[in-house]
């Protein structure tokens, strides 16, 4: 392969990895979901401090608190909005069908707890930011290695909109934050996927 060249294999998992929002309902192994686990920590992290940590949700009970929890929150905020009723009856239940009907859901989470520690709120903010920088990082390996395995995903931000209700519905860890939720299943569609060219979003200097 020419030095210039991206690897063809690595180049088509970028290119043809899509947001998946219906999956079948086979079930995800163990074993298989370890792999993605083990790809994920492989990822770039500030200080080398591996700052990521991980939810696996498998059990339907658990799914269903979680969302149900989730669903509360939009509907209170989407009101306090004063968004039409229909709406949010529609919105909250598109966003519980979503986390119930994916076989697995894996939380993202951050800690700060191996960070580096300033007493100026700049710094401290910067060092939070390259926190969540090495997480997003470990996700995108995720969801690039769960596509190598015929696996589908999608990322959604949503318990960063309400993370203590993420953190008492799974019990985590006080320093555990939780960033992402990404469904894994095995997909049941292929969704359409536009990108703008390079030269859209790109300044050259």
């Amino acid at each position: 392969m020419d030095k210039n060249e991206i690897n063809s294999v690595l180049m088509d998992t970028i290119l043809q990895r899509r947001s998946v929002r219906r999956y079948e309902a086979d079930p995800v192994q163990r074993d298989v979901i370890e792999k993605l686990l083990q790809a994920a920590i492989w990822g770039p992290s500030a200080h080398n401090r591996q700052p990521w940590r991980f939810v696996v949700i498998e059990t339907q009970s658990q799914k269903e608190n979680l969302a149900g929890a989730m669903g509360t929150k939009l509907r209170n905020d989407l009101q306090a909005d004063n968004v039409p009723q229909d709406l949010i009856d529609k919105d909250v239940a598109k966003s519980y069908d979503r986390i119930t009907s994916a076989p697995i859901l894996i939380v993202l989470c951050l800690t700060m707890i191996d960070m580096d520690v300033y007493s100026d709120a700049n710094r401290a903010h910067n060092e939070y930011i390259m926190t969540v920088q090495s997480v997003a990082a470990a996700g995108q390996n995720l969801l690039l290695a769960a596509h190598s395995l015929g696996l589908g995903t999608c990322w959604m931000c949503a318990p960063l909109f309400c993370p203590d209700i993420v953190r008492n519905a799974l019990d985590l860890p006080d320093d555990w934050q939780a960033q992402a939720l990404i469904t894994l299943g095995y997909p049941a569609h292929t969704p359409e996927k536009s990108r703008n060219s390079p030269h859209d979003c790109v300044l050259w200097r």
